[in-house]
């Protein structure tokens, strides 16, 4: 009988930069025993390729090379944008402060200074890593590449704003101290107040970053795991203040969601410097997120209409079939369309008739109302969606659009005429009960060629009326 060996997957790749072998090799042990792939260099020279050919994400690197030190690591990651959001981390030979100081002001993402223990390693590396992960998701969904562009987009800079700081202290004579400590270092404004006193810091604008005292008693670590949960502040982001060099209270604490944690206590310099790295981060997130949802607003969006187009109707249409159908509630679709249109276009010109679509997509979407989706889906036809309806509302709400079209001409200030425009409506309703096994008779694509064998007979009746499909045939 075979047995059977399990294998995990590794879980990211890590460059491992010392020129003292037996210090890579007893980290290299460290990180494989968590699953990580670790790749191995010795100095500085010849870095660049390596980065290129391993593509890691993270890189632990000795604080002083053979040629170089963590900062020229650092400075060579920003000059590859493609590495840009690698985090680096320095490891010291010793807790010396004013070196942590000099590599948290280079821009590395932490220190950490020998001896350390495993948990707090991996504990670290594995913050980073979600902190990374959720950079490069927004990257991916927002790459022009993935949509058919040959060119990747320029890195984003985040410009500088001022943000606002909460510090979370056990006592109110440290929160005293450490707001008027940190006030005096940074540009972003300052509140605080007394652990566990969420409701505070909750009440207003929510901070960019929180500053959190832990020690023995449960509440600091209780609320970093609450602050990480809650929608409003699972993006803040939080600063550990540990008041010696507890280990495992460390590790802990970046598991809850901590983003860094700063041992030995309170020292304003080093929580500065890595609050302005984390708001730092935090904008350029952001502005990824409002860019992406600009682009994806953009790309379901009729650039002369304002309306949804086409692409958004197809995804609206099928949300709207599963919903009906999931609810078992009742659900139109109607197809309309400006009746003569070619004549507006051929006597006045095209922009005119351009204009004369935006003002009727406008009088089209009063009349719609909110409920369901309204979208221009090509030259002057418009596609409806409306849930929760009836044969009767149904009815009622295509002939609202069509005397909402048709109850005033359209005026063009550079046109003397006044342009009469009416529109031809098909409706397909749909009625429970619907059978939960698919049905090729109540598809997107059956109910909007129902709708459009209607718009067509409400054509060839004369137009400017509705015409309803009493069947999907």
């Amino acid at each position: 009988m075979q047995s059977t060996v399990k294998t995990m997957s590794v879980q990211g790749t890590i460059l491992v930069l010392d020129g003292v072998s037996t210090n890579r090799i007893m980290l290299k042990v460290q990180l494989t025993a968590a699953w990580y792939h670790v790749v191995q260099g010795e100095k500085l020279a010849g870095l660049g390729a390596l980065l290129r050919r391993t593509r890691p994400d993270l890189v632990l690197t000795a604080q002083t090379l053979p040629d170089g030190d963590a900062g020229d690591v650092k400075r060579l990651m920003l000059s590859v944008p493609a590495l840009q959001d690698v985090p680096v981390v320095a490891i010291a030979p010793q807790n010396d402060r004013t070196a942590r100081l000099r590599n948290l002001s280079e821009g590395l993402d932490d220190v950490l200074a020998y001896p350390f223990k495993d948990t707090l390693l991996l504990a670290r590396v594995r913050s980073l890593l979600r902190a990374r992960a959720e950079t490069q998701d927004l990257k991916n969904s927002g790459n022009p590449q993935s949509v058919g562009f040959a060119e990747a987009p320029a890195a984003m800079i985040a410009p500088k704003r001022q943000g606002q700081i909460a510090v979370l202290a056990h006592t109110a004579r440290t929160r005293t101290l450490w707001h008027k400590a940190l006030s005096g270092r940074t540009q972003h404004s300052v509140c605080s107040h007394t652990l566990p006193n969420l409701s505070g810091v909750l009440s207003g604008t929510i901070p960019d970053a929180i500053v959190v005292e832990l020690n023995s008693e449960p509440s600091g670590l209780n609320m970093l795991a609450d602050l990480k949960s809650r929608t409003g502040t699972r993006r803040t982001a939080l600063i550990g203040i540990i008041p010696d060099d507890n280990a495992t209270l460390a590790a802990e604490a970046l598991d809850r969601g901590a983003d860094a944690i700063c041992l030995g206590g309170f020292c304003p310099d080093e929580v500065s410097l890595r609050v302005e790295a984390l708001i730092a981060r935090k904008a350029h997130d952001e502005q990824m997120r409002d860019s992406l949802r600009r682009g994806l607003e953009e790309s379901w969006i009729d650039t002369l209409t304002g309306l949804n187009n086409r692409r958004f109707a197809q995804t609206a249409m099928d949300q709207l079939l599963h919903s009906s159908v999931h609810k078992q509630r009742g659900f139109a679709v109607m197809l309309a369309d400006l009746d003569h249109f070619k004549s507006i276009n051929d006597r006045y010109g095209h922009s005119a008739g351009d204009r004369v679509l935006v003002e009727a997509g406008k009088r089209m979407k009063r009349a719609f109302g909110p409920d369901g989706f309204l979208a221009r889906i090509g030259g002057e036809e418009f596609l409806f969606g409306l849930p929760n309806a009836t044969r009767e509302k149904a009815l009622r709400k295509a002939a609202d659009i069509c005397s909402g079209v048709n109850s005033v001409p359209i005026v063009l200030a550079d046109i003397p005429a006044r342009l009469p425009v009416t529109v031809s409506i098909g409706l397909k309703v749909c009625e429970p009960p619907f059978s939960p096994i698919p049905d090729s008779s109540l598809s997107a694509e059956s109910l909007i060629k129902c709708a459009d064998k209607a718009l067509y007979a409400a054509k060839q009746a004369g137009r400017n009326q509705v015409w309803m499909k009493q069947n999907a045939a």
